[in-house]
């Protein structure tokens, strides 16, 4: 198989790709993906397809039909190659996405490289037709000027940036050289940044005593507007952030954060793969259950291990662990819907919030589980073992040996190093919706750290449980705490708060609601243009709170040999 890339006329930001198939038999079936690793729910690239033509290898055109929506069917009766031209529209910048202008073209494969059954698993060659001042940041082999892949897998799993602005460094650590690569407006600090990276790096390598792959690259898009994304690859990954003048001020820890989480998914998730997705299927769902090991270890690990490698001090890595607390806290689908069947879920509704109280995150619930289990194996071995054991064992015996990992294979290893039945475990948090605080308050209490709450800052939050924000100078309802006296009045998602006791209020709806705090109130809505008003009674109870976590000063000898183990072990 043979893709050739053009980029005519950037301005109209369609990419021609031309590609070269082998074929037999009287029909072909041509596949565009339907989803794209990193992102466990359906895409739909095909629509971004335009021109869409096949000929023949003497040039004649051959007659298809689309059988849905990622499908097509090709006439190809004594044909032993066809050439399938199209041009695919590509306008969207994020770290899995497809973008072309006059100053670069990115592309993710898995967006815009057709595929066939017949040559999936054989060699692919990758031709690109750009302005010769442009450089290329890739993982992929060079031969004579052509990028090759060693089957669709590879390509698909191998984003590239052509551009003339591309800045690159790089540094080594047992036997794999990592390189880093920035386009955009950024001004590196590259001794800063080497030496952060060089040690998260280590950290991770250490752990699991071997890294995948001899090349590794960081692909950072650094834009002037305000993003965060990142995907993982098996050789590299894409990151978005911005804008340029914070990535090196005050989104310097996101970048580090984001990077170290990228770097751990070339072992979880790319390597330890839940056995559904052995191998890829990109024809259709690769539905799975996983998505707590597949992404809530990653989160866990991630941070963890900026911590452990001494990049974030304890108050930074508390600052990540509170907002997962947070976020947990403040989601009541924690009541209604497993972290596992949240992670099958992210197939129908993706990773956006969806219909209020629905489900978890699989980052943030899979971060929390990921930290218990972590702190069980401590404590169940006398604190010389951890979820680290369990990761790499299940690279080695698993991962790198193509194997996939299913609920069964990651309770089991877990259970073997830690010596204990952790069935409860698994029934009762991963696989049910039992509350997590009393067993998060016990395994922060193991290693001497405390779960702090308070009132959050906004009087209608924290008493009367709504959540606003200010949109045109307009208080508008965007979370309600269940029962609180909000919900329990008839206030609803998207109210707009028009009065407080007969004080018309614009953007200070929260300080009228703090002045009236000690009593009963007479709130008018505005309810998509209908004016109603709501009768809501004082109340004392706190229902948003906001959640730290703090080091108890008077830990005991245990609570911080317990600690030293967890934080450097």
């Amino acid at each position: 198989m043979k893709f050739t890339f053009d980029v005519k006329s950037p301005q109209q930001q369609y990419i021609q790709i031309t590609a070269e198939l082998k074929v037999s038999g009287n029909e072909t079936k041509v596949f565009f993906p339907a989803w794209r690793p990193g992102r466990y729910e359906l895409g739909d690239f095909a629509k971004n397809v335009n021109h869409f033509q096949i000929h023949n290898g003497s040039g004649q055109a051959l007659p298809f039909v689309k059988e849905n929506k990622n499908t097509w069917i090709v006439q190809t009766e004594g044909c032993s190659t066809i050439t399938v031209k199209y041009s695919y529209y590509a306008t969207d910048m994020n770290a899995g996405s497809t973008f072309l202008d006059a100053s670069q073209l990115y592309v993710n494969p898995v967006n815009c490289c057709l595929f066939t059954e017949e040559e999936y698993n054989d060699p692919i060659s990758v031709r690109l037709n750009i302005p010769e001042s442009w450089k290329v940041a890739h993982s992929l082999k060079v031969e004579n000027n052509i990028f090759v892949a060693e089957n669709y897998d590879e390509l698909a799993d191998s984003p590239f940036i052509c551009s003339a602005d591309l800045q690159k460094s790089s540094y080594e650590f047992k036997g794999t050289t990592f390189y880093i690569w920035f386009n955009g407006i950024v001004k590196p600090n590259w001794e800063k940044l080497i030496r952060d990276f060089k040690a998260f790096t280590e950290a991770q390598v250490n752990r699991f005593e071997s890294f995948p792959t001899k090349e590794y690259h960081f692909l950072f898009q650094i834009l002037p507007y305000k993003t965060y994304h990142g995907v993982e690859h098996s050789k590299s990954t894409v990151i978005t952030l911005g804008p340029s003048y914070a990535v090196f001020e005050e989104l310097y820890k996101e970048l580090l954060g984001v990077s170290s989480h990228e770097l751990y998914h070339t072992w979880n998730v790319k390597s330890i793969r839940p056995e559904e997705m052995v191998p890829y299927d990109f024809k259709q769902e690769n539905y799975s259950e996983l998505g707590y090991i597949a992404e809530g270890v990653t989160t866990y690990m991630g941070d963890l291990m900026l911590y452990k490698a001494g990049v974030f001090n304890t108050e930074q890595y508390f600052l990540e662990m509170n907002n997962q607390i947070q976020r947990h806290m403040d989601n009541f689908g924690r009541f209604n819907y497993s972290v596992a069947a949240s992670s099958f879920d992210t197939w129908l509704d993706g990773y956006v919030a969806g219909a209020p109280g629905r489900k978890v995150s699989i980052y943030t619930e899979g971060c929390l589980l990921s930290f218990m289990i972590d702190v069980l194996i401590l404590k169940n071995t006398s604190n010389q073992h951890g979820l680290d054991d369990v990761m790499r064992n299940l690279y080695h015996d698993f991962g790198a040996k193509g194997i996939g990992v299913s609920r069964e294979v990651y309770q089991g290893e877990i259970e073997k190093i830690a010596g204990v039945s952790l069935q409860w475990f698994f029934e009762d948090y991963v696989y049910g919706t039992k509350t997590y605080t009393t067993l998060l308050d016990e395994c922060f209490e193991y290693l001497g750290v405390d779960i702090h709450s308070e009132p959050v800052s906004s009087f209608i939050a924290a008493y009367l449980g709504a959540k606003t924000m200010e949109v045109n100078s307009e208080t508008v309802v965007v979370a309600l705490y269940p029962g609180a006296p909000l919900d329990v009045s008839g206030m609803m998602l998207g109210d707009k708060v028009v009065s407080v006791n007969g004080v018309a209020v614009s953007n200070d709806a929260d300080r009228w609601i703090q002045f009236f705090h000690d009593e009963n109130k007479e709130i008018v809505v505005n309810r998509k243009g209908r004016l109603l008003t709501l009768q809501v009674p004082k109340s004392e109870k706190v229902f948003y709170q906001r959640y730290f976590l703090k080091k108890n000063e008077q830990a005991n000898a245990s609570q911080v040999e317990a600690f030293d183990a967890w934080s450097k072990g």
